[in-house]
């Protein structure tokens, strides 16, 4: 898969590493090129780097991977994104994690998806960089779930295969309005973690949850 990342910090370093040494071509944007093309030359298996418009026009699946503030300007540059495959894993949030900075109106990936007219999917925004180079991410045994909120079928498949590909597990989180909720539980999670707690305790098994635990990835007949 052709993969174009926007960004060249180090959510863009951790994923785009994973993904071009699992066979990906994969090319880099930076608003400062240089940036980019030093990233790329790090990451090595073939990974390219350049301007923005480059890296976005290259890319079957565009990752955007900056700071909350320089998404517009992120979209802007990157040229037409209409019916284009977009994860976006920005989290709109800061210290004390007490709200977000899209306040009452809508999540970034709707955001995202109005100003650019691309397929948006929401995943990657509830772990640490750290986590993403892990190969593969997992913890006691068990992989790491990585929930995906989008409307688009195709858009998801392409994004669940992403998420596969890091030894991961795609979990069906809903349409892309349900992105609001996976930011606010960043936010939460973030600032859980930055306490000293761990989230990990308040999560109920899926047998003591109640109703069908039939997952909602799975399916109807399976």
């Amino acid at each position: 898969m052709r993969i174009g990342v926007l960004g060249a910090g180090n959510m863009a370093d951790a994923l785009a590493t994973r993904w071009a040494r699992a066979g990906h071509e994969v090319r880099i944007g930076a608003r400062t090129p240089a940036k980019a093309v030093a990233l790329a030359e790090r990451i090595g298996a073939g990974a390219a780097g350049g301007g923005i418009a480059e890296a976005a026009a290259f890319g079957e699946v565009v990752l955007l991977a900056v700071w909350y503030e320089g998404v517009q300007d992120v979209l802007r540059e990157a040229g037409p994104l209409t019916g284009r495959v977009l994860i976006d894993c920005v989290n709109p949030m800061e210290p004390p994690f007490e709200r977000l900075k899209t306040g009452e109106g809508p999540s970034v990936a709707r955001r995202i998806a109005d100003a650019s007219g691309a397929r948006v999917v929401k995943a990657f925004n509830l772990a640490h960089e750290s986590v993403w180079r892990m190969a593969p991410p997992s913890f006691g045994g068990r992989p790491l779930g990585v929930p995906l909120c989008g409307d688009d079928p195709a858009a998801l498949a392409a994004a669940r295969t992403l998420v596969a590909d890091l030894g991961c597990v795609p979990l069906d989180g809903g349409g892309l309005e349900r992105a609001a909720l996976l930011e606010a539980t960043a936010a939460f999670l973030v600032g859980l973690w930055s306490a000293g707690e761990d989230p990990a305790t308040m999560i109920t098994p899926v047998e003591y949850a109640g109703g069908d635990p039939r997952r909602t990835s799975e399916p109807a007949d399976a």
